[in-house]
Parts: structure tokens; C-alpha cells; sequence
């Protein structure tokens, strides 16, 4: 995507050659709670273990589960769509986090305040990033076989922090609180926007963040490049004015998802995923199973790589959350199995990652409740025990996505002992909460 007010009719985020699938599918194997065969027919599975639940292991805090809005490359939602989006109740996808762009020039601001403010009074919170400083404080250089590269001129760091802050001020103005704001969208990969190395933003966080009015996010790689936001962590003084370790997920396989060093280093940080679409632009949203990656991904994304926030790209889009109609897509129903009911503030607390090859297991703590949200990816049902370490709860409720239902109420179960069986039917997503 261009950085002009029309988004090219030909592409979508990127050309499509320059983006690589996640590499975290694999084979889907047949399971049953016995042995089985194998999606080749070749091999043996053993039957699912007990997934244990233990809600006083605590992990990350969760912020949120979002999306991108950016009229005027594709429109604005409207106003159904708001609440479609932002919404919790049947039907809604629960989002509760929205991104923003920083418009360069401050005639474009007012562009998306509409759908903020709507975000804002259903409860989300809001943050914004630029793809560009105004035209007047940029300069060209020499980058690989680029002339034309694009920066930001070192004398008008201070100018860039002033423009962020101003930014703020008008939604604030507006009557939406930015949660916080980033420095640049993928300073990496900047064909099309402005570039900056790791040097150049750990300047300007250790000299001109400090002044900035709201949480600061940095740096926004496109695919999690380490070596970006390693010199943040590793500068104190540019840690000291970050509050956020922002990055995106664009073929980044998940053994790269885990990062020691902001284990390490990032105390009294958040650690979100920004902006993603998965698997690829190009097909339909509403495809089966292919959807069902997306429910994949949002779990190793929380339980690989303890991101707290989980933002997607376009919320309303042909691959989107919502499809162009507004409804909900399949990839926004997988997304609304974690985004509807694991609502910010609620913690994720150890599980069972994987009882079964190809079944994935994670659990989240409410103020009175616990949520699994439980992934098959396999072909066949799998009966799977759940137990609830020193749990109380009596009863637990579940939602189901397969082909033919979306986020649909199964109904209501008791609990023995902590315990309960569910059938997780053949290719399907659930969700489990208890009461």
C-alpha cells in the first residue's frame, strides 16, 4: 500500500510477492480420543491428554484484541459497523482496541474520529501511528538502489514530537484519549513511507519522546525483527521513554515469537502485536478451515509469545474481520472467540498449550471467571478433558465456530471436581467460560 489517499485497486497491504505465509501450519492429522490415522493415512495419534487449567499461574495481562481503521485509504466504517465491531453481545466481534493512522498533513485528522469516538464509548482503547512526518521536516537519501528514499531530517526531531503531540491534543480535543502513540509504522520497511534504523529511533526516543503526552510505542517492525527493537531494550534512556515494544507479525514464524531480551529487560513494558493479517490478503475471509488459522495464530501469538494485544490489519475487508457487508466474516468469528470474551484486564493463566497434535488450549482470568478457548484443527471430533486447579466454579457455558456456526451458544454444563469433557467437533474453535 502507497502512502497516497487511494489505496491501488491492483494490491492490498503490500504487493503480494513480498509478504510470506506464517509458517505455523502444518499437516492436519485425523484424531479421535483413540488412536488414528493420520490426514496422510500413514501414521498413528495418540488419544488428547487432560488439559489442566491453572488459574493462580498467572502470565501477561491482556489489553485487548483489535483492528485498523483508515478511511482514507478504504472508507470509514459505518456507524452499524462500529458497533458490529466494538460491540459485545451475539452477533458482535468485541474489539477492543482500535489503530489509527497519523495523518501528515492536520487537514486529514478529523477523518477517523468518528469511528474513534464510537470505540472510545464502547470501552476500547485507541492508539495511533504514522507512516509519515509532514512533508516539510523529511528528506530524501541513498537506501540499497533506492535515490529517493524517504527520513526524517535530524534537525526536526523536536518538530516530529510536536506534530505526535498536537495529533493527540485534537483527538483529546475530540473526545477520544489515545491510549498511546507510536513513532513510525514499520520503520524497516519504509518503500513506501518514511524509513528509520535503529540508531535514528533510539535517538529520538532517548531525546524527544520524554515529551510526548500519552504512551509511547516503538518500534513497529514488520515481521518482529529483533534487531530493531533490541537497542531500544538494551538503552536505558530510550527504554525509559517507551511504554510499549510494538511490532507486527508479517511471516514471522513462531519459533521467533518468544523474546527473551524483553524478558530480561522490558519490567513495567507492554509487548503488543500491532497490525497483522493472516493467512494472506487474497482469499476469502469467510474460506473454511482455512479461516480456523486465525485461531492458530491468536493462540500462539498469546501463549508463544505473551503478547498482551492483537491488533489486525483493515477491520472491514474482502480477508477482513467484517466483510464488506458488515458481518461477520470466519476469520472474525475465530478472532471474536478470544476478542468477545477475553476482555482487557483479564490475565492469562497456564494450560495445557496442547493436549493433542493439532489441538491448542488457552486460558484467561477474569474478575468471577475463568475462559478456555479451545482450537481443532484436525479432521475428526476430539473429546477432550478440561481440570481447573483449585477452581470453584460450578458450571461452565461454551461457543462454538465450525462450518456452519459462528460463535454460536452451545449451551450450559455442570462441573465435577473442577472438571468437565467437551467434544470439540472436527475443525472448530471454542470457547468455555465459567461461572
Amino acid at each position: 500500500m502507497t502512502h497516497d489517499t487511494h489505496e491501488p485497486e491492483s494490491c492490498e497491504r503490500r504487493p503480494p510477492g513480498r509478504r510470506t505465509v506464517l509458517a505455523a501450519m502444518g499437516a492436519l492429522p485425523v484424531l479421535t480420543t483413540t488412536a488414528s490415522a493420520s490426514a496422510k493415512g500413514t501414521s498413528r495419534t495418540a488419544a488428547p491428554t487432560t488439559a489442566f487449567v491453572d488459574p493462580a499461574a498467572r502470565r501477561q495481562t491482556i489489553r485487548g484484541f483489535g483492528g485498523m481503521t483508515h478511511a482514507a485509504w478504504i472508507g470509514d466504517l459505518t456507524a452499524a459497523q462500529r458497533d458490529t465491531a466494538f460491540g459485545t453481545g451475539e452477533g458482535r466481534l468485541g474489539l477492543s482496541v482500535l489503530r489509527l493512522p497519523v495523518p501528515e498533513n492536520r487537514a486529514d485528522w478529523s477523518r477517523d474520529v468518528a469511528t474513534a469516538r464510537r470505540a472510545a464509548e464502547l470501552g476500547a482503547a485507541v492508539f495511533a501511528s504514522p507512516w509519515n512526518p509532514p512533508a516539510h521536516m523529511v528528506e530524501t537519501f541513498v537506501h540499497g538502489s533506492r535515490t529517493d528514499a524517504r527520513r526524517l531530517r535530524h534537525d526536526m526531531y523536536g518538530a516530529y514530537a510536536r506534530h505526535l503531540n498536537d495529533f493527540n491534543g485534537f483527538l483529546r480535543n475530540h473526545g477520544v484519549n489515545l491510549y498511546g502513540i507510536s513513532v513510525q509504522n514499520e520503520p524497516d520497511y519504509a518503500h513506501d513511507w518514511t524509513w528509520w534504523t535503529p540508531g535514528e529511533l533510539v535517538r529520538f526516543l532517548r531525546e524527544n519522546a520524554g515529551s510526548l503526552g500519552t504512551r509511547v510505542i516503538a518500534p513497529e517492525s514488520f515481521n518482529y525483527t529483533k534487531t530493531v527493537s533490541d537497542p531500544i531494550l538494551d538503552d536505558p534512556a530510550a527504554l525509559a521513554n517507551v511504554d510499549i515494544i510494538g511490532t507486527h507479525l508479517y511471516g514471522t514464524p513462531v519459533r521467533n515469537f518468544p523474546y527473551p531480551l524483553f524478558k530480561q529487560k522490558g519490567a513495567g513494558k507492554e509487548l503488543w502485536m500491532t497490525e497483522v493479517y493472516h493467512p494472506d490478503s487474497t482469499s476469502s475471509a469467510d474460506l473454511w478451515p482455512q479461516a480456523l488459522d486465525v485461531a492458530e495464530h491468536l493462540h500462539h501469538a498469546m501463549v508463544d509469545a505473551e503478547f498482551q494485544a492483537y491488533v489486525w490489519w483493515y477491520i472491514r475487508r474482502s480477508y477482513g474481520l467484517l466483510r464488506e457487508d458488515g458481518h461477520l466474516s470466519k476469520r472474525g468469528a475465530c478472532m471474536a472467540h478470544f476478542a468477545r470474551f477475553v476482555r482487557p484486564g483479564y490475565v492469562r493463566i497456564e494450560a495445557t498449550a496442547t493436549p493433542a497434535p493439532n489441538v491448542y488450549v488457552s486460558a484467561y482470568r477474569g474478575s468471577s471467571s475463568v475462559v478456555v478457548v479451545a482450537t481443532n484443527k484436525t479432521t475428526s471430533p476430539v473429546s477432550q478433558q478440561f481440570t481447573l486447579k483449585r477452581g470453584t466454579a460450578s458450571r461452565v457455558s461454551s461457543w462454538l465456530t465450525d462450518a456452519s456456526r459462528n460463535v454460536a451458544l452451545q449451551g450450559t454444563d455442570g462441573l465435577s471436581n473442577g472438571s468437565f469433557t467437551a467434544m470439540l467437533p472436527a475443525r472448530s474453535v471454542t470457547t468455555f467460560v465459567t461461572a
